[in-house]
């Protein structure tokens, strides 16, 4: 929640240019690496899982100010689990939690100043996962999904080797009930092309890194 705020005083504290500019700041880019979900189900059976994967995304800039973005990640994990029970007994299992996310959509971006950009975007957001629970008695398997949209706003700037942005937005989807979601990235540029980037995402009771490798055109 904290790091929510914390976005949000960044943004509104933001001016709104009207003007469209080129600043060196491609939106042309294709990207992918390492992607882990931590993730509070709130369930004394479920608990907290760290869904390890992969992701790729990237973005086409198909105007000077207008791009178009699109996103999958998944991840999975298996822990063993003991309840202790009102009778006294034990009851233990195996669960294994599998999560994908998907999202595209698109964005706008206007000059702010020589090497600053204000962003506002808007996607279409799924997420899908699937329990096994595996006991004594067998094995127990749950799917579950939502879908949604997203509309954020944010900021994005640096310099020919360090950029970074910061985003804020609301989710809304089938079982979120609308949510506000925050996020805040970087690049470190090995030349015009190449970069290594890292963000950290935070909604509900989901909170996602991702560290990968950019080429960007």
């Amino acid at each position: 929640m904290k790091k929510r705020f914390v976005l949000a005083a960044m943004l509104a504290a933001a001016p709104f240019a009207a003007s469209a500019a080129d600043n060196g700041l491609s939106y042309t880019y294709v990207e992918g690496g390492y992607n882990q979900a931590r993730i509070d189900h709130d369930d004394e059976l479920l608990g907290d899982f760290d869904a390890d994967g992969g992701y790729l995304r990237g973005s086409f800039g198909v105007s000077k100010s207008v791009y178009l973005f699109g996103s999958y990640a998944s991840g999975s994990d298996s822990d063993s689990v003991s309840i202790e029970l009102a009778d006294d007994t034990v009851y233990e299992a195996k669960v294994d939690d599998d999560l994908i996310t998907t999202e595209f959509g698109v964005g706008f971006h206007s000059a702010m100043g020589e090497r600053v950009d204000f962003l506002g975007e808007v996607a279409y957001f799924r997420m899908e996962e699937e329990f096994k629970v595996r006991d004594e008695d067998g094995t127990y398997t749950d799917k579950w999904h939502a879908n949604g949209g997203r509309a954020s706003v944010g900021i994005r700037g640096g310099n020919e080797q360090v950029e970074g942005w910061a985003k804020i937005g609301y989710l809304d989807a089938s079982d979120f009930h609308g949510n506000f979601v925050g996020g805040i990235g970087g690049q470190y540029k090995f030349n015009q092309t190449w970069g290594l980037v890292g963000e950290v995402e935070v909604f509900d009771s989901l909170t996602r890194y991702m560290v990968g490798v950019r080429a960007s055109f």
